[in-house]
């Protein structure tokens, strides 16, 4: 078995991209869920790591990762409307990030009425390193009310602006920590629900010009 590392994982996703850009999938003719392209896609993945006998652990929903020894999740989406849900762990998510790093794959769905097929077009697959994985708008704001030598009654305001799930003294705890530990620029915008909901055009329109950003295969437009 082979050792698998972040750098092989990437290039394997991009190998990946390149043949199920081309491949033509019965079992998704006709189908619209977009949870179940993404379930297939990943599976996929998956197999075709085995299939080349890379050794690596599986996630869980315990874990929530896909590839907990590497830190990275799989999400796959639709190019249509690039968004994917993740599980909520805490409001500072939105500002520290998801945790863990992501590899998107997006896809545009095309079925063939003649052979009865469908065909993924992966349009991008994008890595996005943890460290980018925070909410773009609430972490530029941040970043400039400290620039600006913005103190924690700065921050707690903006906090609360942005109706962040948290409550009044977590709120004053977080406004002081940002002042000890101020965040990294994000490129997701995350939205709040049940489960975060996570949105990558950003992420797609600046990988490959931002550090964190890796655009690891590009499909013809």
């Amino acid at each position: 078995m082979k050792k698998l590392n972040l750098a092989i994982l990437c290039k394997q996703a991009e190998i990946f991209s390149m043949e199920e850009d081309i491949h033509n999938e019965k079992t998704l003719y006709g189908v619209t869920d977009g949870k179940k392209v993404g379930t297939y896609i990943e599976q996929k993945f998956r197999e075709f790591l085995h299939n080349k006998n890379f050794e690596f652990d599986h996630g869980s929903a315990a874990v929530g990762v896909d590839f907990p020894s590497l830190n990275v999740d799989i999400k796959t989406t639709s190019n249509t409307q690039p968004q994917s849900s993740c599980p909520f762990k805490s409001a500072e998510q939105k500002i520290y990030g998801l945790g863990y790093s992501l590899i998107v794959f997006v896809y545009e769905k095309t079925d063939n009425q003649l052979t009865k097929t469908a065909n993924l077009h992966i349009t991008d697959t994008i890595f996005v390193d943890a460290e980018r994985t925070a909410d773009f708008q609430i972490t530029k704001g941040i970043l400039e009310i400290l620039a600006r030598k913005g103190n924690s009654d700065d921050l707690f305001a903006f906090l609360t602006e942005k109706n962040l799930p948290l409550d009044e003294i977590g709120m004053v705890k977080l406004a002081e920590k940002l002042l000890q530990l101020p965040p990294k620029q994000g490129y997701l915008t995350i939205s709040n629900a049940l489960q975060w909901r996570l949105q990558y055009k950003r992420v797609i329109d600046e990988a490959g010009s931002v550090d964190g950003l890796k655009e690891i295969y590009r499909g013809k437009k």
